[in-house]
């Protein structure tokens, strides 16, 4: 199993739930974040004065996915979040050693 984290543009988001769900993801985590990366933030105008913030929001995927669907789920990712910009995100993927249902107490990828 693959644990995804995908960091986005937050406009995005719905265009890719609604990719991911044609793909067959069942659930993710979404958390609204701020961060930067090599864009280094933006300067903005807020009631005439001009004013500079490094931290630029973000919304951050978690996804847990099957060995075999993780890297249709990173390519769907890609392709649905990205703008051609500077700024459209991050994704990684790390080993998920073990997931289980609360409810049925299932394990592995069919608790997923």
């Amino acid at each position: 199993m693959k644990y995804i984290i995908a960091i986005i543009k937050p406009f995005k988001l719905d265009e890719v739930r609604e990719a991911l769900g044609a793909l067959g993801v069942a659930g993710m985590t979404v958390t609204e974040v701020k961060g930067f990366g090599r864009q280094k933030g933006q300067t903005e105008i807020y009631r005439g004065a001009e004013y500079s913030t490094n931290m630029l929001p973000k919304v951050r995927l978690e996804i847990a996915a099957s060995d075999d669907l993780a890297p249709q789920v990173v390519e769907c990712i890609q392709h649905a979040a990205g703008t051609g910009t500077i700024g459209d995100g991050k994704v990684f993927v790390l080993d998920l050693a073990q997931a289980t249902r609360i409810r049925t107490g299932e394990t592995g990828d069919i608790a997923l």
